[in-house]
């Protein structure tokens, strides 16, 4: 039995208080061919966890490696300032929003539920994936965040909003994504390198998933959920990179793997929090690289700019906003994205940089991809800006890219091995 990949995918608007869904794609992806164990001379010859070939990885095995906690997750009924602190608490960047059974649609028409292992009635029902991105997005919606007087009372009025309100602002709030556990690891692989930053992965009495066919629908019943992420892939293969089907991809140069661009989008050291929050809506990205301003007044600093072969002096995330708190977020929307990011890096919730100015993640056109994946997972970043000697920008490389090129050199190994 072949092995499955199924997600849902919302069309641009989700449906909330009418409870209409509008037409969904259901996407299923098997691999007929995935072995379980390879047979020699007649008997079986079981591989250990160490040697066991990376093609024949399963999800289960990034799980139990990576020692996966239980699902953090929101109520619908809870407000945009709740679910921010609760991502604050967590450290986390997103979290999936859980319904009553029978109530709502979920993103794509998805049914993906949480059941009794004993009894197998239902008890919640997962309707979406609400990101720090979205909440970013809801706050910079409409140019409300103009500046006024009353701007501190009107963020606070659009935090008491439902997260449900919310659901569908981001590609991720869009569609739910999980992936049964014995789904191999090029295809989790294949997802992550299109820009799918995570993923939901059941788990039910001893590790069993009840996929149930509902007329059109595909209902999926688990006891309870765990969440698979682009950085827990990288940190598994970066633990696996003496393996011989790394070491030629590894090895390879930034530049050989097509990091450069002609096109960065940047914010410049003068731009304020209120205008980067709006330039991330904008452009619907997680982060963007702070350029030195132009000496000769050219740049607007309420808008993106052109990175590149600018002098680089720091990355705004939405990360950064996880270590925020929504009274420390409002008194510091009129002062510099820059000097918002070395106060985030202070923070006690920031276990990566805190207590020091934050240092900037990069790395050179030649540098090879092993040195990229060792600076983002032991750095815990999503993305490596590609400089010159200079430090002047000139690419980046993703958590998404690297994931793709290993997937493709992953695969190439197994041609050559099977010619």
């Amino acid at each position: 039995m072949g092995t499955c990949l199924i997600s849902w995918m919302l069309a641009p608007h989700f449906a909330t208080s009418s409870h209409v869904c509008n037409k969904k794609r259901l996407l299923v992806l098997c691999n007929p061919n995935m072995q379980e164990e390879e047979k020699v001379g007649g008997e079986v010859k079981m591989q250990g966890s160490e040697s066991m070939r990376l093609k024949e990885k399963k999800v289960r095995d990034l799980m139990v490696e990576n020692g996966k906690k239980r699902l953090v997750e929101v109520p619908y009924t809870a407000s945009l300032a709740q679910t921010m602190n609760t991502l604050v608490a967590n450290r986390v960047v997103a979290v999936p929003v859980a319904a009553p059974p029978g109530e709502w649609i979920g993103a794509g028409g998805s049914m993906i539920v949480e059941s009794d292992k004993h009894s197998g009635a239902v008890r919640k029902h997962y309707i979406g994936m609400v990101t720090m991105l979205d909440i970013v997005v809801h706050i910079a919606g409409d140019d409300h965040l103009s500046g006024s007087d009353d701007m501190t009372q009107e963020l606070d009025q659009r935090m008491s909003h439902p997260v449900s309100s919310i659901i569908g602002h981001s590609f991720e709030g869009l569609s739910l994504w999980t992936l049964n556990p014995n789904t191999s690891l090029l295809d989790c692989m294949e997802v992550l390198s299109k820009g799918v930053h995570r993923a939901m992965v059941p788990v039910g009495v001893d590790g069993q998933v009840q996929n149930v066919s509902a007329g059109l629908e595909l209902a999926e019943s688990a006891s309870s959920y765990q969440m698979l992420t682009q950085m827990d892939v990288l940190r598994f293969l970066h633990s696996r990179a003496p393996a011989p089907q790394l070491h030629t991809i590894l090895s390879r140069s930034v530049q050989h793997l097509g990091a450069h661009t002609e096109q960065i989008y940047a914010i410049t050291d003068s731009t304020k929090l209120l205008h980067a929050i709006k330039c991330l809506k904008t452009a619907m990205l997680n982060a963007v690289p702070i350029v030195r301003a132009s000496h000769v007044g050219q740049d607007d600093h309420k808008q993106l700019i052109n990175g590149r072969c600018r002098k680089l002096i720091g990355t705004f995330s939405v990360t950064d906003l996880k270590g925020c708190h929504l009274a420390t977020l409002k008194s510091w929307l009129q002062t510099s994205a820059l000097a918002f990011t070395e106060e985030a890096a202070s923070s006690p919730l920031n276990t990566q940089n805190s207590g020091s100015r934050r240092e900037l993640v990069t790395c050179f056109a030649l540098s090879p991809l092993s040195e990229v994946i060792e600076k983002a997972v032991t750095r815990h970043v999503h993305r490596v800006w590609v400089v010159d000697q200079e430090g002047f920008l000139i690419g980046v490389v993703s958590l998404t890219d690297v994931i793709r090129v290993i997937r493709q050199s992953l695969l190439s190994h197994s041609d050559s091995d099977n010619q």
